[in-house]
C-alpha cells in the first residue's frame, strides 16, 4: 500500500482520476481515496495546509490503512538560488524551521522526541523517485526541505532559513509528515516541484505556476508508483 498526501486538491486529483476500483472514505474531515494505479494499491488524501493538518492526516492514514510507504507530494518555494520554477526537489532531509526551543539550551529546530534537527527520507524511495524524474527529463536535485506554518515571501525570511539550516526548499507540510512517519517507523519521502522563489514575488509566482508545478510532481510520482 502506497500512501500519498498533498495539501491541496490539485496536488493529488490526477492520481485519483487514474485509479481503478476507487473507493472514497471519510475519516473525520479527511476524505481518503483508495484504489489501484498500475496494479499497485494506493491511498491518497488532501490534508490541507500547515503542520497540524498534515500531521493529523498522516496519523489517520497510518492507523486506518497501514501503508508501507508515505509520499508527500506538492509544490514549494526555492531557497537554493540554483533552483528554477518547475524544478523537482527530492527531500533527503527535512527540518521544521519554526520549531524553536533554543531558550532551553537546544539548537533551533531540534525536536527532543526525535533527538535531532533533521529527519531523513527513505533512501530506496528517494532513489526510485530520482529515477522517475530523470526518465521524465525534468531538472531535479536531492536536498533539504524546511517546513513551517508560514508562506515564505520575503528575502529576509528566506535568508534566515538558509542561514540556519542550509535548506533548498521551504513549504508547510513535509516536516510534520516526516515526524509522524519517523515516530511510526514508516518509510517516507517528500517530493516538491518549485512554484516560486520564496521572495517578494512569491505570491504572484505561486498563483501563476502552482498548477504546472503540481502536474510535474504528479508525473514523477506516477513513475514512482509504476516502479515501486
Amino acid at each position: 500500500m502506497i500512501g500519498i498526501i498533498g495539501a491541496m486538491n490539485i496536488e493529488v486529483e490526477a492520481l485519483r482520476e487514474s485509479m481503478t476500483d476507487l473507493i472514497s472514505e471519510k475519516v473525520g474531515n479527511i476524505v481518503f481515496s483508495r484504489g489501484r494505479i498500475f496494479g499497485k494499491e494506493v491511498v491518497t488524501a488532501v490534508c490541507g495546509e500547515g503542520k497540524v493538518a498534515s500531521a493529523v492526516c498522516t496519523e489517520a492514514m497510518i492507523l486506518k490503512y497501514s501503508p508501507d510507504v508515505i509520499i508527500n507530494t506538492g509544490v514549494g518555494g526555492a531557497l537554493n538560488s540554483k533552483l528554477r520554477v518547475g524544478d523537482i526537489v527530492i527531500a533527503e532531509k527535512l527540518v521544521q524551521h519554526d520549531f524553536d526551543i533554543s531558550p532551553l539550551g537546544y539548537d533551533k529546530g531540534y525536536i527532543p522526541e526525535l533527538k535531532g534537527i533533521f529527519m531523513e527520507s527513505d533512501k530506496r524511495v528517494c532513489d526510485i523517485i530520482e529515477s522517475s524524474a530523470k526518465e521524465a527529463g525534468f531538472p531535479y536535485m536531492r536536498g533539504k526541505v524546511a517546513t513551517g506554518d508560514r508562506f515564505i515571501s520575503s528575502k529576509a525570511d528566506k535568508a534566515s532559513i538558509v542561514g540556519a539550516f542550509g535548506a533548498d526548499v521551504c513549504e508547510m507540510e513535509g516536516g510534520s509528515i516526516a515526524q509522524v512517519c519517523t515516530s511510526w517507523h514508516i518509510p517516507f519521502c517528500v517530493l516538491r516541484a518549485i512554484s516560486d522563489n520564496a521572495d517578494g514575488d512569491a505570491k504572484v509566482s505561486f498563483n501563476e505556476f502552482v498548477n504546472d508545478a503540481a502536474k510535474k510532481a504528479i508525473f514523477v510520482l506516477k513513475g514512482f508508483i509504476h516502479e515501486y
